[in-house]
């Protein structure tokens, strides 16, 4: 979808971008303990509680809760937690349990172990689902996680529209770029000689129906196809050294039993991590949604 002649994502409207780009980097966190929240059972929020989570939501597009849930690995804690927040549509996407929700753990047998979100192996910079089909699109991510890595395993976090605002400062024609239709593709996925996956093809910045950003990326750099276009390749290098940068609105931080990520699938990374003897293996849950947070569409438009 292209931004409408009344948007601040609309490129011909310079004054209602810097006007909300200004209110945004104001009102933007800047320290990871802005975006905590302490709850006591995520399944069953108080008032305050919800309200203290959407409203860093609207501020960061994310929020993390600490809760007194502990290494409880009961796995309807963050679908409770969504169905809070309007998430109620689940993607039920390749490798992910039948209930949708997939534990994020070491895997040893089956297919999972030949993908890197099911090994101890670090992973780049993305959006979740990057590869799903338009009417598929991920746009609401919770992580919960039971029993943190040994050592290691972390996150770092980035809101979207804070990539948005960095490109479009260092220039506009990065965004359109972005946004072409044509911008990044990925390839089909074959298992046993036959397309499991077709090939995706699509924008990286786009609008949702309701007038909010949404951003499909990875920094993976194989099976990944960009359109041949200079301004792209150059918006891509851009994207690629705000990622690699120390800049203060990229968080780090490490989810430790009972602790979770509500968030409108911000780019995120993690770290490499090990599972010692001794220690519970890393066990996360995720669980990707087709609606972002219920609350935060508003948040996007001046």
């Amino acid at each position: 979808m292209n931004p409408d002649s009344t948007s601040h994502f609309d490129l011909h409207q310079p004054d209602a971008y810097r006007a909300w780009r200004d209110r945004k980097l104001a009102d933007h966190p800047v320290r990871l303990e802005e975006l905590v929240v302490e709850v006591r059972d995520p399944r069953s929020l108080t008032a305050a509680e919800h309200d203290a989570l959407l409203e860093r939501c609207r501020r960061a597009n994310m929020a993390v809760y600490a809760s007194r849930c502990g290494a409880d690995p009961d796995k309807s804690i963050p679908a409770a937690l969504g169905r809070q927040f309007g998430l109620l549509h689940l993607d039920h996407n390749w490798l992910a349990d039948e209930d949708a929700i997939t534990p994020l753990a070491v895997s040893r047998t089956g297919a999972r172990p030949g993908y890197i979100p099911y090994t101890d192996r670090p992973i780049r910079w993305h959006t979740d689902g990057y590869y799903n089909p338009p009417g598929r699109q991920v746009r609401g991510l919770l992580l919960h996680c039971v029993h943190p890595a040994a050592r290691g395993g972390g996150n770092a976090l980035l809101d979207p529209e804070i990539a948005y605002i960095h490109l479009r400062d260092c220039d506009p024609a990065y965004i359109a770029a972005l946004m072409h239709p044509q911008a990044m593709s990925i390839p089909a996925r074959e298992e046993n000689g036959a397309v499991a996956r077709a090939e995706v093809t699509g924008p990286v910045f786009s609008l949702t129906p309701e007038g909010a950003l949404h951003m499909r990326y990875t920094a993976r750099r194989h099976n990944i196809r960009w359109r041949d276009e200079a301004v792209l390749r150059e918006a891509v290098a851009c994207l690629e050294r705000l990622l690699a940068s120390d800049h203060p609105a990229i968080f780090r931080a490490r989810l430790e039993s009972g602790m979770g990520l509500l968030s409108n699938n911000v780019l995120h990374d993690r770290a490499g991590f090990e599972d010692l003897p001794g220690h519970p293996p890393r066990l996360l849950y995720r669980a990707r949604y087709h609606e972002r947070v219920r609350g935060t569409a508003g948040s996007a438009r001046t």
